[in-house]
């Protein structure tokens, strides 16, 4: 399968209010206009995780003003990768588009000591998942 001048990559977890908020945090960072990003939630929360807000800000993310999404079959649609973060089988799916499942821990109900080894291990698959698009990450991270 050929990549696209620019992939397109969707994050999707239940709530979209940690895992899938950080990792478009990260891809967007890291891939800086060489990629267009996106997040949705099966069934998303009314915020996104404070603990998750607050271990983002550590390495220098803000996510104090993003908003959980709910999932839509046009963000499925119009995504070249859909990476789903136990959602199970709320995603819809579409040949010829490139599925893959993280296995992270649920942050939710964690506290910002429980986030910050998921958070480093989003960002550790961010970087291998630009590797594999051959997009070489941002020199700032």
């Amino acid at each position: 399968m050929s990549t696209p001048a620019v992939p397109s990559v969707l994050f999707v977890c239940v709530h979209n209010a940690g895992r899938s908020q950080m990792a478009a945090a990260f891809l967007t960072r890291l891939g800086g206009d060489r990629v267009e990003v996106r997040s949705a939630g099966s069934a998303p929360a009314e915020t996104v995780n404070p603990a998750v807000v607050e271990a983002m800000a550590e390495v220098g993310i803000d996510l104090s003003a993003e908003t959980p999404k709910v999932l839509t079959v046009e963000a499925v649609r119009a995504s070249d990768v859909v990476i789903t973060m136990g959602c199970g089988d709320a995603c819809p799916f579409f040949p010829g588009k490139q599925y893959l499942d993280w296995k992270l821990d649920d942050p939710a109900g964690q506290g910002v000591d429980a986030v910050r080894p998921i958070r480093d291990e989003i960002e550790t698959r961010i970087r291998g998942l630009l590797a594999d698009l051959g997009i070489q990450p941002e020199a700032r991270a």
